[in-house]
């Protein structure tokens, strides 16, 4: 499927393909915790709207027996409006909780013996009523009622059933949502695993089609080398021929008026061969230039995957600052429940609603200190492996850097070869010219040889250096292929 890209395009597919894997687990993991924190949100505000209105009916009913005990005592008018009033809230509140239990058939039981024993409860206090409307000094008989003490116990006893029930179905419905969480927390682990099992796959391949590519490559320059190598060689063995022959003239000096003639073709011919070496050399200058060209643009390459990586640690350190601020949120608000439930705790009975509800937020407030824990967590993995992959980048760049130094030096020699090849023509253009001529002194004849000869031993120099370069250059090879593991050919 990737066969034909180059390991850039590759390495940019790979970390594209991770990068999505990565978001996707992110997204997937807070769309989890959101589903989680409203389910949990919603059971809360549902358990706490019965709850608070069952402690509701308590104490309105409290207040009621209080308002007509008063208007026993002293017969005002006002404690008399006061317990109609009373009644008619608790009745509007009996309404208004019957929708919040609609679903507990338990709850709508224990609420309608509550209404069974208000309706008693309100005859009694009825009759009592009007009994001290009837007197016109207080009876204390009225006070001591048979009938009122069983009538209020029974409707107090049948609030408390029903607060305890509410209290119970939201303890049931606070566990159900707590086993929510831990299923939404499993669930976005197994995510997270398989996620990691997909991007060590993606590594394993990319580092795969590394070795494969670096290693056909690198199969090509130890080919390119032996054959450089075997050339120079063959040069070097060439320039010792040369030097004797040189000596050989030099011995032979008095023949050289009679074969002249000879000399002259030869040092023509010497010199086409050496132009055409000399165009030869230059060729392959430009090829090692191309190189050398291609190179430069890998490390360019190199460079930018360096600044691209650290740039995902950077908006890794941005990422890893918001965590920070909602770890301080979660830590600021976790202060301020505690604070709320003492300040509830100090308010008696109308605080115990308000605990409830600030209890709850601390629990939040905990939870998310310690998602934002992990997420810090995650972070940190992230950025020691985009620093892992800083570093691999930074040693193959520093490898590029040495490959091209290297071409440098064989840049170098080939220069070398082009300049002692033109000496070497310009040579025989001399001895050619003195030939034709014959109005030189043997001397000049002799030094035209001495200068041959030097010439031809700084080619066999030449030659043998380029044949340790050549031998380097094949070790170098050999590095490479150690460096990406593919192993000595």
């Amino acid at each position: 499927m990737m066969a034909g890209r180059t390991f850039g395009t590759k390495l940019a597919a790979g970390f594209g393909l991770t990068l999505t894997l990565t978001l996707l687990m992110t997204a997937t993991s807070a769309l989890a915790l959101r589903y989680v924190m409203v389910a949990k949100d919603d059971v809360i505000k549902e358990a706490s709207v019965s709850l608070v209105g069952a402690e509701k009916l308590s104490s309105t009913m409290e207040r009621r027996i209080g308002d007509y005990r008063a208007f026993i005592l002293n017969k005002s008018p006002e404690w008399l409006t006061a317990t109609n009033a009373d009644r008619a809230e608790f009745l509007k509140q009996v309404s208004a909780l019957r929708e919040s239990v609609a679903e507990d058939p338990t709850a709508m039981k224990l609420l309608e013996a509550v209404s069974t024993a208000e309706a008693a409860h309100n005859t009694v206090v009825g009759d009592l009523i009007t009994t001290r409307q009837n007197m016109t000094t207080l009876n204390i008989d009225v006070l001591n009622d048979p009938r009122a003490k069983p009538a209020r116990e029974a409707l107090l006893a049948a609030i408390d059933a029903l607060i305890n029930r509410v209290s119970a179905t939201m303890a049931a419905t606070r566990t159900e949502s707590s086993n929510r969480a831990t299923a939404a927390i499993i669930f976005i682990i197994g995510l997270g695993v398989t996620l990691i099992a997909c991007s060590a796959a993606v590594a394993w391949r990319l580092s795969r089609d590394l070795r494969r590519e670096v290693g056909a490559a690198v199969g090509h320059i130890q080919s390119s080398s032996a054959q450089l190598e075997a050339a120079a060689a063959q040069q070097a063995s060439g320039g010792r021929d040369q030097a004797s022959a040189m000596s050989e003239i030099t011995t032979t000096i008095s023949e050289l008026l009679i074969t002249s003639r000879q000399i002259a073709d030869s040092a023509q011919r010497v010199s086409k061969v050496a132009e055409d070496t000399a165009e030869a050399a230059r060729s392959g200058d430009a090829t090692i230039d191309q190189t050398r060209a291609s190179i430069t643009a890998i490390r360019t390459q190199v460079d930018q995957i360096v600044q691209h990586m650290l740039a995902l640690g950077e908006k890794s350190q941005q990422i890893g600052g918001v965590v920070d601020l909602v770890s301080e949120l979660a830590e600021q608000t976790n202060i301020l429940a505690i604070n709320a439930t003492i300040e509830a705790s100090g308010a008696g009975e109308w605080g115990r609603r308000f605990a409830v509800v600030a209890e709850e937020i601390r629990k939040l407030a905990d939870r998310t200190a310690g998602s934002a824990k992990e997420i810090r967590a995650m972070i940190e993995d992230v950025r020691g492996a985009v620093n892992t992959t800083v570093m691999a980048t930074e040693i193959g760049a520093k490898a590029v850097d040495a490959g091209s130094r290297q071409f440098d030096d064989a840049t170098s020699s080939f220069r070398k070869i082009a300049q002692l090849v033109a000496t070497t023509s310009d040579a025989t253009r001399e001895i050619e010219l003195s030939t034709k001529q014959q109005t030189t002194a043997v001397e000049q004849v002799n030094a035209a040889a001495s200068d041959t000869a030097r010439a031809s031993r700084e080619t066999e120099s030449s030659a043998v250096q380029t044949k340790q370069t050549a031998a380097h250059l094949s070790n170098l090879s050999g590095d490479l292929l150690d460096l990406v593991g593919s192993g000595r050919h």
